[in-house]
């Protein structure tokens, strides 16, 4: 539209009024079929978030009703989380498994898309085989998982007991229970970061790998220097999604582990979990969930600020 013609027309009396009324209508139309989907996410998040952190100000104790509103002592729960000797060794096992975990199906990611990424048709018709760990019920791997490392039941164990190796039950033995958990929660998540770098790697502009073989960087050189910082960002989002994930670890836990043995492998929420159901501490649970979703929230502030969110190439 010319400047005569967008002129001509702010100069019509009542032009600009009608536009004005009829964005503000448009926008009223909008909000009215926003509405609906607003208020069932108040409904099935924003209330139950706030449930849980009135909960946390009070001893609740299933066992005794009267307490669910008791708030004489407010902060009394999260005193005990100051004293709690468990609960920090479950912080320090959160840590490790949360490590671990994101570390490698990041890195196993990165490698199957960069080998998936190509012309041939078989590691074409490979990429939905991939997916299956991820498009399984967490239950269901968790069930596979028991199988495998099962040693009466076991196929792997068959084997390694034909080949002569002796190799202890995973988890039930204290130095490997959360190794097993980390190997079962990799294989079932890695094709999560693969499909997103994958994506990511087939919107990469070919010119960028052209100009670095032109230059006569190796394969190496042009991964490292090229084909990282183009995929930064998206290997930070990916790498933030399973870190709040990992934090949520449960289902492995429940069915491999149940925790043990001892308390090895007993992470933050899975001991939330002990001191709800198992005690019927809510008040005390509800605090140390309060207290995960607080370090998760500004976990991955830090990271997104530390790391930043770019992912061009200069």
């Amino acid at each position: 539209m010319s400047t005569l013609t967008m002129a001509h027309q702010v100069d019509e009396p009542g032009r600009l009024p009608a536009m004005s009324e009829h964005f503000r209508a448009r926008q009223r139309f909008y909000w009215r079929l926003l509405w609906p989907t607003l208020a069932v996410l108040m409904v099935v998040t924003l209330l139950p978030t706030l449930y849980l952190i009135i909960t946390s100000f009070t001893p609740l104790d299933l066992t005794r009703p009267e307490t669910a509103w008791n708030f004489s002592k407010p902060l009394g729960n999260y005193h005990l989380l100051l004293e709690d000797g468990r609960l920090h060794d479950s912080f320090w096992t959160q840590a490790k498994l949360s490590f671990w975990t994101v570390s490698l199906q990041l890195l196993l990611g990165f490698l199957f898309a960069l080998m998936l990424n190509s012309s041939s048709r078989l590691l074409q018709a490979l990429r939905t085989v991939f997916l299956i760990p991820m498009v399984l019920p967490p239950i269901v791997v968790a069930i596979i998982w028991k199988v495998l490392y099962t040693p009466d039941i076991s196929p792997f164990y068959w084997m390694f007991f034909e080949l002569g190796w002796d190799v202890p039950a995973l988890i039930t033995h204290a130095d490997w229970a959360l190794t097993a958990i980390i190997i079962a929660d990799t294989w079932e998540w890695f094709p999560f970061t693969m499909l997103m770098i994958l994506a990511a790697l087939q919107m990469m502009p070919e010119e960028y790998i052209d100009a670095a073989k032109i230059d006569g960087a190796t394969v190496f050189q042009t991964t490292l220097y090229v084909t990282l910082p183009y995929l930064k960002g998206v290997l930070l989002v990916a790498g933030l999604f399973r870190l709040i994930d990992s934090i949520k670890a449960f289902p492995l836990i429940f069915i491999l582990t149940d925790g043990g043995p001892g308390t090895v492998t007993e992470v933050t929420n899975f001991y939330s979990y002990i001191q709800a159901f198992n005690f019927s501490y809510l008040g005390y649970s509800s605090a140390i969930t309060v207290v995960l979703v607080g370090i998760t929230v500004l976990l991955s502030y830090a990271i997104i600020r530390m790391v930043g969110w770019g992912q061009g190439v200069e």
